[in-house]
């Protein structure tokens, strides 16, 4: 029974975690924004996650696995989508300094 409190209680941190990366998913795959997102910064956190992902398998803990296994895909789509991001706007020219927005087409939109 302790057990079972123990896991529902990291399965409950773990989906908290995941929803606190949902504002900038959004960000990054619907408004097409990257500004200020560090990939060094993004593979440090991946590489903690996978870290946090083998240890929980090693101590079979359906809790830590779970909620670490969902915060890396967040991570890695996040990268995935900044670094596609970056690619068009590198095709597309040098930022003119506006903030720029890459539609999910892949067209480049400055906003003033």
């Amino acid at each position: 029974m302790q057990g079972a409190f123990i896991e529902i209680i990291g399965l409950i941190a773990g989906t908290l975690g995941v929803i606190a990366w949902i504002p900038q998913i959004k960000e990054v795959w619907i408004e097409g924004l990257h500004e200020g997102i560090s990939l060094p910064t993004f593979f440090l956190v991946s590489t903690a996650l996978i870290l946090w992902l083998i240890y929980g398998i090693l101590i079979s803990s359906f809790s830590i696995i779970v909620a670490n296994l969902a915060a890396l895909v967040c991570i890695l789509s996040l990268i995935f989508g900044v670094i596609r991001l970056r690619m068009i706007e590198a095709q597309g020219g040098a930022n003119t300094g506006s903030r720029t927005r890459v539609s999910r087409l892949g067209t480049c939109c400055h906003n003033h």
